[in-house]
């Protein structure tokens, strides 16, 4: 057996600038500092996983460190470039911050950083989950990050930028990279299926970027294990299975239920899903997102929607409905009891949608009782 076989995600990284997806305005910001030879000695890359954060550190470096380079439209074929994607290149430095994280391992960092590049123009260091280094290790950073030698740059990458000292933030141009659309995940999976020879329906897809929630390595994952579990032919019914997912459909059809207030048919609905295995806090999730656009349809329609099930609801009753379902979260995730607590979750959700809030109230009172005087006066005048 070969031993060359490479894990979609791997198999189709970014490679080069115009390989990223969804993230237009880092690139572009990127390509213009290389142009116009601006280029900052340290770079924080802040967003999800599965984004692209260290595959955009790693095409920045070959863009700085390519054959005649800076160069952002650099030959992937060019040796500097390819010894900087098989890992070998001296001058561009991976370290994990995670198990990295001690300042003796940065001092000697510090002490390295002072040593010319061996081949290409600078050295670079692409520091991954930076906001795992210890507090006295980014204290070791500071004044090296402050004041780095000419050849020296940096590129951090972190999901959770909330860590990272103040201090380090401040000494860093900042990129933050946001979750990848669901229809450009989309379309990269159905790039790589044609290229791969996969037979994958739209709705299949539409399902494996729904799971991914924006990442897109999360989607390549998914997409490579249905492959294993398919072969070359995947449906929609697969993923479901697989992941116990419910179809778009029924998701649309237990909202609309929760929006006219169905009761028997939310029961009747949530018992068919959990029968068949389906990920409850999954489909919570699901319908919140759909309650949402249904919320900004009717923001944008001056106040009402008819998005969940041809129910027309008013953009308070769709905030009520969204802010019960948000707050049902932590039962049906932690609760020992998930079916019972998402069913109490949806039931409270749809008293909460038909309340009414007490200062709309006062303002209906209020322009009843305007009008009342009025109508008022206007007997008494006739009497006389």
């Amino acid at each position: 057996m070969s031993s060359s076989y490479q894990v979609i995600a791997r198999k189709w990284r970014p490679q080069t600038f115009n390989d990223v997806v969804g993230q237009d305005h880092v690139v572009r910001t990127l390509r213009n500092a290389i142009a116009r030879n601006r280029i900052a000695h340290a770079y924080l890359f802040v967003g999800p996983r599965g984004t692209g954060k260290t595959s955009t550190a790693r095409i920045f470096a070959k863009a700085l460190n390519c054959t005649d380079g800076p160069n952002a439209d650099f030959d992937p074929k060019d040796p500097a470039v390819t010894s900087i994607t098989d890992g070998t290149s001296m001058d561009v430095i991976e370290i994990d911050g995670a198990s990295n994280n001690s300042v003796d391992q940065i001092r000697e960092l510090r002490d390295d950083v002072r040593y010319a590049p061996t081949q290409g123009k600078y050295k670079i260091y692409i520091i991954d989950e930076v906001h795992m280094l210890s507090n006295q290790a980014f204290n070791a950073l500071l004044k090296t990050l402050e004041e780095p030698p000419e050849h020296v740059k940096f590129v951090f990458a972190t999901t959770d930028v909330q860590k990272v000292l103040p201090t380090i933030l401040s000494r860093c141009q900042r990129f933050d990279l946001k979750p990848i659309p669901s229809e450009l995940i989309v379309g990269r999976l159905q790039t790589i299926a044609d290229e791969e020879k996969i037979k994958v329906t739209p709705e299949a897809l539409a399902c494996i970027a729904r799971m991914a929630d924006g990442g897109m390595r999360d989607a390549q994952s998914i997409f490579d294990q249905m492959i294993s579990f398919c072969g070359t032919e995947i449906g929609e019914a697969d993923v479901l299975d697989v992941y116990g997912l419910v179809s778009g459909e029924k998701i649309a059809a237990l909202s609309g239920a929760v929006a006219a207030g169905d009761h028997q048919k939310i029961i009747s609905i949530v018992d068919e899903c959990d029968e068949s295995g389906r990920d409850l806090v999954r489909l919570l999730t699901d319908m919140q997102a759909l309650v949402r656009t249904a919320l900004l349809d009717a923001i944008a329609k001056g106040g009402k929607s008819d998005k969940l099930g041809g129910v027309v609801m008013t953009t308070e009753q769709l905030t009520r409905l969204l802010d019960g379902l948000r707050e049902g979260e932590g039962g049906v995730k932690l609760g020992l009891a998930e079916k019972i607590n998402f069913e109490v979750t949806l039931l409270k959700a749809v008293e909460a949608s038909r309340s009414r809030a007490i200062d709309s109230l006062i303002k209906e009172l209020a322009a009843l009782a305007e009008e009342s005087p009025a109508t008022a006066g206007d007997g008494e005048k006739k009497k006389d």
